[in-house]
């Protein structure tokens, strides 16, 4: 199982517990959009329509900030040949809003990216965004992991950045619609119910009565609404 595939599957699992709200975005949506979805979709109060307009007309992270988090984004999940690179989903716009909507997000990140700048710039020379692929993964790759044993107490902060980032890069990810279609989830649907096998009835020894069963196993009565006469008979 690849990376990709890793994370989906963990993503999956948790689907049914509490996660972060977001409004799904494309390649084609801007920020205001994404916004203007975010706001239609959940029933928003006047209250917090004004207060997510306010959020979007802030900026957070400037420019610099924003490229180098594009480039840990796509590190973490890159295009496939079935699905979109995170920048493709917008997720670096996703964390900018998250950001300022929870702004416990701020310090870590901040403190994050001047920290992997540093190290890109003692190791090579230049920042982390400037910095060759190879380069970046050497670094990337001295912090993609746990030590629970302290092997690597000069790594610790960029540990806990890289961690945070890559929980809020899947996060935004997977509930963008590019995120969603590479899970193949389709939600709730109704399904076409033909009553209870054969086989199964034959074990516990029963069968349909032939006139309930025309009468409430027909799919192709499946619009029409059921109606009972005064000693509650069913008719339709």
């Amino acid at each position: 199982m690849d990376r990709r595939e890793s994370l989906k599957s963990l993503l999956l699992g948790a689907m049914a517990g509490a996660t972060l709200g977001a409004a799904a975005c494309t390649p084609e949506t801007s920020k205001e959009t994404v916004a203007e979805k975010a706001m239609g979709l959940y029933g928003r109060l006047p209250d917090e329509i004004e207060r997510d307009k306010k959020l979007m007309q802030e900026v957070y992270y400037n420019k610099h900030e924003l490229e180098t988090i594009a480039v840990l984004c796509d590190i973490i999940l890159p295009a496939t040949d079935t699905a979109g690179s995170a920048t493709e989903a917008e997720v670096p716009a996703f964390i900018e809003f998250i950001s300022k909507d929870l702004t416990s997000h701020q310090l870590p990140m901040r403190g994050g990216l001047m920290w992997l700048d540093q190290e890109s710039n003692r190791r090579f020379n230049k920042e982390f965004a400037k910095c060759s692929n190879s380069e970046q993964i050497e670094i990337i790759d001295d912090i993609a992991y746990p030590d629970p044993e302290g092997k690597k107490p000069e790594m610790a902060y960029g540990i806990r950045f890289f961690n945070h980032i890559r929980n809020l890069t899947i996060t935004g990810y997977y509930t963008s619609q590019v995120g969603i279609k590479d899970l193949g989830y389709q939600g709730n649907i109704f399904n076409v119910w033909d009553g209870i096998p054969e086989e199964v009835l034959a074990d516990h020894d029963v069968d349909y009565d032939p006139e309930w069963l025309a009468k409430c196993v027909d799919q192709s009565k499946r619009d029409v609404v059921a109606e009972w006469d005064d000693e509650g008979n069913l008719i339709t």
